[in-house]
């Protein structure tokens, strides 16, 4: 073979890629590139997970010794107030004895509660209209017509049941999930 052909064989050896050479050179960038896009992603996907504060929070137990009877507290779950209460005998008679035609929002006073756990009544403290926190857990608050929460911003009144009985409110106080943890203790959450 001459010298010329030999040359151009040679050209023609180097300049052809070699197809498992350019495979793996494939790989190695789609690699790269979705690592990349993940690194880039993730922290907009970490930035949606609850903060490590709010789910140490998730739950809570309350003790309910310290509380008498007709005296209520005001607990924080999940960054909202929640009012603990420790009805008296008339408060239960009450709200017992209130015709459901008569509220804004019908719920008798045995869904808000636990059966045989009648005197305690646990609500999120937080007014159905425009989300004020209600008085009525101090002695010294106004607790409206109805004896249990009134709302200065709007008026709204709610019963010993903490359900709506006059005002802008929609709905009656809401309910958290609990669960008594004891004859003096409960869990919220």
């Amino acid at each position: 073979m001459s010298d010329t052909a030999t040359v151009r064989q040679a050209i023609t050896t180097v300049g052809a890629a070699d197809p498992s050479k350019r495979d793996f050179l494939k790989l190695l960038t789609g690699s790269a590139v979705v690592i990349g896009v993940g690194a880039i992603v993730w922290p907009f996907i970490d930035s949606m997970s609850p903060a490590k504060d709010v789910l140490a929070l998730s739950s809570i137990e309350v003790d309910l010794a310290p509380v008498q009877e007709g005296q209520a507290i005001t607990v924080v779950w999940r960054g909202k107030p929640v009012f603990v209460r420790n009805r008296t005998a008339d408060e239960i008679k009450t709200a017992e004895g209130v015709a459901l035609n008569q509220l804004i929002d019908p719920q008798s006073d045995a869904d808000r509660v636990k059966a045989g756990k009648e005197k305690w009544l646990v609500v999120i403290g937080i007014c159905t209209h425009l989300g004020c926190v209600p008085l009525g857990n101090k002695v010294s608050d106004p607790r409206g017509d109805f004896g249990g929460w009134f709302c200065p911003c709007h008026g709204s009144q709610y019963d010993t049941s903490g359900r709506v009985r006059h005002g802008p409110a929609p709905s009656n106080l809401g309910l958290p999930p609990y669960a008594f943890a004891g004859d003096t203790k409960i869990k919220i959450g």
